[in-house]
């Protein structure tokens, strides 16, 4: 097989989310409908129209990093370092028995270190620039994440940041597979996001897409009569991905293959031309050489907009038929994770392939109009041999992702 051609698979996954902190935390989470969501406690939420937030638990990072990476990082990269760590852990993978030229870091990024940020800014307005940490300089910054992942690891290879909202998580992933295609040995990639902090919360209210209940169990409602906005988080899921021969080569255990990509952005608004995403994923399908028979789930978008969500559902009712294939979102247990949460879901997905299992979409009673075989209620146990991820970011972004066993 050609480096061009070469099949690119997972072999190591680590997870920070609001449902349960590392994988098997996390997945036993999902399984048993976990809801993650409940009101904001990184700070004081009462004074704005949206109070609840998927928060990840039990994170303490002074018990995983040295204090000298505590000084100069987000709360959202100091979650992706310990992440990245387990995925490593869990491939088999030591980074300094590797090239250093033969590895890199490919993350997404939606907002970058906020928290880290307003806290500098605070420093500035309150006592003076000379109290600001030179830190700021780049803890803030959206290719954060990559950068002190390959600092930490050694990894001189192939590396950078995709910025395109919750769609970024996949587009990385597709740009990792290109990278291990040219050759690279290893990539890291997916995304962890966090901007559960005043500044961060201010910028995504101006979007009006939160939602405003305060009822945990009713707040996040895609496909639902009643959605009425999104529910934020934090979070998400960092994959190790390297080429099958290399895998193989190694002995290394894979959960799956990221199989095929596709990516479109949508026309301008009041043009009469379709929503891209229909044709993303029709690009995905085409890419991994599948018909739309041939995938057994669908981890959805989600928005709960009503206008995003029939959208979404035209179009996979377009590719797929009426009911024509499982579909299911487990974010409703996580909130939207922004950038983390596509790679999460094609984690979740792998996971699904592993154990024959599919996670339900919690809280949501099925608005019958959209036309989507919905799974709610318990998880279905079943073959999962190929899956579909969907992502969509703000102001135009569809991106698809077809991940299968390998």
């Amino acid at each position: 097989m050609s480096t061009a051609t070469a099949r690119t698979v997972v072999t190591g996954i680590g997870i920070a989310a609001p449902n349960g902190l590392g994988t098997a935390d996390y997945w036993a989470g999902c399984r048993s409908g976990k809801n993650g969501i409940a009101r904001i406690t990184r700070f004081d939420p009462s004074g704005y129209p949206a109070k609840l937030a998927g928060q990840v638990p039990g994170f303490t990072a002074a018990d995983h990093l040295p204090s000298r990476l505590l000084a100069q990082t987000d709360h959202m990269t100091r979650l992706a370092l310990v992440a990245t760590d387990w995925a490593l852990a869990d491939a088999g993978v030591v980074p300094a028995e590797l090239p250093a030229y033969d590895m890199g870091v490919v993350t997404a990024s939606s907002s970058g270190g906020f928290e880290f940020g307003q806290g500098e800014l605070q420093k500035l307005w309150s006592r003076g620039s000379q109290y600001v940490s030179a830190y700021q300089s780049f803890a803030w910054f959206y290719a954060v994440n990559s950068g002190q992942v390959s600092i930490r690891n050694g990894m001189k290879g192939p590396s950078g940041v995709v910025v395109s909202d919750q769609a970024g998580g996949l587009d990385a992933l597709a740009h990792a597979r290109r990278q291990i295609r040219k050759g690279t040995q290893l990539i890291v990639s997916g995304s962890i996001d966090a901007s559960i902090c005043p500044w961060g919360w201010v910028a995504q209210l101006a979007g009006g897409r939160l939602a405003t209940s305060e009822e945990p169990d009713r707040a996040y409602l895609p496909f639902d009569a009643a959605a009425a906005g999104h529910v934020p988080g934090e979070g998400g899921a960092i994959l190790i991905l390297e080429s099958q021969e290399a895998a193989a080569r190694r002995d290394a255990r894979v959960y799956g293959e990221i199989a095929g990509y596709g990516a479109t952005f949508d026309p301008a608004p009041g043009s009469g031309r379709p929503p891209g995403l229909r044709k993303a994923i029709e690009l995905a399908l085409a890419d991994a050489e599948v018909d739309a028979g041939d995938i057994d789930v669908v981890f959805a978008d989600a928005a709960a907009v009503p206008d995003l969500d029939r959208i979404e559902a035209e179009a996979l009712n377009d590719v797929f038929g009426p009911r024509g294939v499982l579909v299911t979102a487990p974010k409703t247990m996580t909130g939207r994770l922004y950038s983390g949460a596509a790679p999460l879901d094609v984690a979740t997905a792998l996971l699904a392939i592993r154990d024959g299992v599919v996670p339900a979409t919690t809280n949501v009673d099925p608005d019958q109009s959209y036309g989507l075989d919905l799974l709610t209620g318990e998880p279905r146990a079943m073959e999962v041999r190929t899956a579909l991820v969907l992502a969509r970011g703000h102001a135009g972004f569809n991106s698809a992702l077809v991940v299968r066993s390998a």
